[in-house]
């Protein structure tokens, strides 16, 4: 992987239920395919937020790794997130996606970190042990800096001396940070790219310091986030900001205003569905179905927005 920078657009994709709420696997698959030929993105990324891996079982995981590899070909790379509440469940789960074609992983800290917290020592501990224990390029997922979960800067020039760390999803959602971090992280480590999750403003991470993006949105909507991202890191403001003014009544209409939520990506599987770019609006709970007024009220604003829905 040493040739391969990890910058540009990464796509965190959805994922398809049956009725019956079985993994809807050929949907899946042409999914992937679709949007692995999409121009200028560099990646997809399964078993992400998006693609609800919380209610996914370890099985699964790896069976949507592989769907998605198969799928997608050499066109792309493709990144399966891991979450586990443990090092060795973790190691395991990195593993079973090296196994399954993955190219990265993207590692997610312990949730039960968000209730209780931790120390330094626990917090780069774990991303070493996975990192030293399994041969695949490593994606730190950083979270939101109100939460008890997310890394100090002190912590992540840490991780980002590590060997496989090749990425830093930078979720800080701290916008007075950004640009600071950023600066300082590649000083540190420059061949460590940093890449913004912050769906509900792109633009301005973009502008003020990044290597690319790592977005559901960009599973939703992939060839405007590569404009976007392209235009805005190479310095050209005016196709920046026309990109951006095509993604607001989007952004709207899945993100109302907030940060990327289970109900914003539910919005975003609805929204593909309504339009016939994705096979179902189903979701497995502990998710509940949009009410029929979002649904309606979604449909309302896709026609509005100028699109055509065909459901």
């Amino acid at each position: 992987m040493a040739d391969f920078d990890w910058k540009g657009v990464f796509a965190a994709t959805l994922c398809p239920f049956l009725d019956d709420e079985e993994i809807d696997e050929p949907g899946l698959a042409r999914y992937a395919a679709e949007l692995s030929r999409v121009d200028g993105l560099r990646g997809l990324v399964v078993n992400g937020h998006t693609g609800e891996i919380m209610s996914l079982l370890p099985e699964e995981r790896e069976r949507v790794t592989r769907i998605a590899k198969e799928a997608a070909g050499d066109c792309v790379k493709i990144v399966s997130g891991v979450s586990a509440e443990g090092s060795r469940e973790a190691i395991a789960h990195a593993r079973a996606a090296l196994e399954a074609g993955a190219d990265a992983i993207l590692l997610m800290p312990p949730h039960h970190w968000l209730r209780f917290g931790r120390d330094s020592r626990t917090a780069v501990g774990f991303i070493r042990d996975v990192a030293e224990a399994v041969p695949i390029p490593v994606i730190v997922h950083q979270y939101p800096a109100w939460t008890k979960a997310g890394y100090t800067l002190s912590e992540m020039l840490e991780m980002v001396r590590l060997p496989s760390v090749v990425s830093i999803k930078m979720g800080t959602r701290d916008m007075a940070r950004w640009g600071h971090d950023y600066r300082a992280l590649k000083a540190s480590a420059p061949d460590v790219s940093i890449v913004t999750c912050h769906d509900e403003y792109l633009l301005p991470t973009l502008l003020d310091g990044c290597d690319g993006v790592l977005v559901g949105f960009a599973g939703f909507a992939p060839e405007p986030i590569v404009a976007l991202t392209r235009s805005a890191l190479s310095g050209d403001l005016a196709g920046a900001y026309a990109v951006q003014e095509k993604l607001r009544p989007l952004a709207r209409i899945i993100y109302r205003f907030g940060e990327p939520t289970g109900d914003a990506h539910q919005r975003m599987k609805c929204a593909r569905w309504l339009l016939g770019t994705f096979p179902s609006r189903n979701v497995r709970r502990p998710l509940r179905p949009l009410a029929e007024q979002d649904v309606a009220r979604i449909r309302s604003e896709l026609s509005e927005a100028g699109f055509t829905p065909v459901n």
